[in-house]
């Protein structure tokens, strides 16, 4: 009996540490469903299901800490930044935030993280670890939509529903610094792995516009489909993808070449989309069609169809 007694001591100290290494066991994908108000995790293993999240009312933007631990959502009913813990499923800690937030980045060092607040015109930004807001900085466009870091830290670039530029925002200084003229509506940006290339794509224009960080200017524009929104770039660099939300595809981009390659169908109205570390897979949340469409990356096709929540916004992989 006291054999047994020990036995289950060992077993009950192991079961938090076998939960943190679950939660760890990356890659997952984190789909927030704006009108189901829930957070579906995709295993990018097997493309399933593996549970679901509750996450306020109209969940939209979504980030992650470094290791996963830690899921920022933005929920538009409340104007607030929830803080869930990935391990509970639950969150722990709201923050205030001005009138319907939206994009949410987080810095790949995991020291900040950066919410578009819609209506408030401006850029949240909040220490990482704790949530804790440590500025709210204006911006020149109305209405921004995302707030993505470098991979270097050092900028924010903003895009707007109603602007023609994307604002540049010095991190250190917490101040926007500059802006850059691209196409109508800018919505998603991505950067180049060494933060010297952005790729934004501008809605009402159908294009992709290619800006050099350091001369901050546009240097290409890359024709794409109809309303042309999401954006991902592969961990190694040579290609970018966008989501055009009235085609229902996504096409790749080289960016040697800045030429389309290949036109990839997905679902209804495809949005914000998200990439595996190793490159993999891309998934592309489909928001008409409740569904997250999964991208083979070497072949250049679509090879799954995930049902997830209603109106699925957008996708982060930890």
């Amino acid at each position: 009996m006291p054999n047994f007694f020990s036995r289950l001591r060992q077993v009950c100290w192991l079961l938090p540490a076998l939960a943190s290494t679950a939660v760890q066991a990356a890659p997952f994908a984190y789909v927030p469903n704006e009108k189901s108000g829930t957070l579906s995790v995709i295993d990018t293993a097997t493309d399933q299901v593996v549970r679901q999240i509750a996450a306020g009312k109209r969940p939209r933007g979504i980030a992650a800490d470094p290791a996963g631990r830690q899921l920022f959502v933005t929920d538009a009913a409340s104007s607030a930044l929830l803080l869930i813990d990935n391990a509970g499923g639950a969150p722990v800690r709201t923050v205030a935030l001005g009138k319907s937030p939206e994009g949410v980045s987080a810095s790949q060092d995991g020291s900040h993280v950066a919410v578009a607040v819609e209506e408030n015109n401006s850029v949240a930004l909040l220490d990482g670890q704790t949530g804790t807001l440590l500025a709210d900085i204006k911006v020149q466009g109305r209405n921004p939509e995302h707030a993505v870091f470098s991979p270097d830290g050092r900028w924010l670039l903003v895009s707007a529903e109603e602007a023609e530029q994307v604002d540049v925002i010095d991190v250190a200084q917490r101040r926007q610094v500059a802006s850059i003229a691209v196409g109508l509506r800018p919505r998603g940006i991505g950067f180049s792995p060494d933060s010297g290339r952005a790729y934004v794509a501008c809605e009402l224009v159908n294009a992709v516009y290619v800006i050099d960080m350091a001369a901050r200017k546009a240097i290409a524009t890359i024709p794409a489909g109809k309303n042309a929104n999401g954006i991902a770039v592969h961990p190694g660099g040579k290609q970018v993808y966008v989501s055009n939300g009235i085609d229902g595809t996504v096409m790749v981009i080289d960016t040697a070449s800045n030429q389309v390659t290949a036109t990839i169908g997905v679902g209804k109205r495809p949005w914000n989309m998200a990439i595996t570390p190793d490159g993999a897979k891309l998934y592309v949340a489909n928001g008409r069609s409740n569904s997250v469409s999964v991208i083979d990356t070497a072949s250049a096709r679509k090879v799954a169809d995930i049902a997830v929540g209603e109106l699925p916004w957008g996708v982060v992989i930890r």
